[in-house]
């Protein structure tokens, strides 16, 4: 991949792979490839923010990516806070693997979305870190 600046302004993503005649564009790309990419970037970036929201990181992936993904995602929630949510069991599992992963199961019942295993009297099973 390599990533081109442009006389407008603009950047430009160049995908370069063995057996391919010239480089692809961005526009080339599947949207699942894009997706990766961009995750990637975002996991990778040398100065994480304080939390990281990925909201159904998997949509678009190919399955097999997933794995990848969750290791990039442990490596980056050393460095912040990260939280996903997901409806993909096999990336939840993956990323449930990790000893500093914390599952929090939501399901509906009634209309009313509840945390798996926590009732009203229950305390949750997560805390807030300070900030001191």
């Amino acid at each position: 991949m390599h990533i081109e600046y442009e006389s407008n302004g603009m950047l430009s993503v160049r995908f370069y792979q063995e057996g391919l005649l010239r480089p692809l564009n961005a526009a080339e790309l599947s949207d699942g490839t894009l997706r990766y990419l961009l995750l990637v970037a975002a996991l990778l970036t040398p100065r994480p923010p304080e939390l990281m929201v990925l909201n159904e990181p998997e949509t678009s992936l190919h399955p097999d990516l997933l794995p990848a993904l969750s290791r990039l995602i442990a490596k980056a929630s050393q460095l912040c806070q990260l939280w996903v949510v997901s409806h993909a069991n096999s990336l939840i599992n993956a990323l449930n693997t990790f000893e500093h992963c914390n599952l929090i199961e939501l399901d509906k019942q009634l209309g009313q979305t509840e945390i798996v295993g926590q009732d009203i009297l229950s305390k949750p099973s997560w805390n807030w870190q300070s900030r001191t």
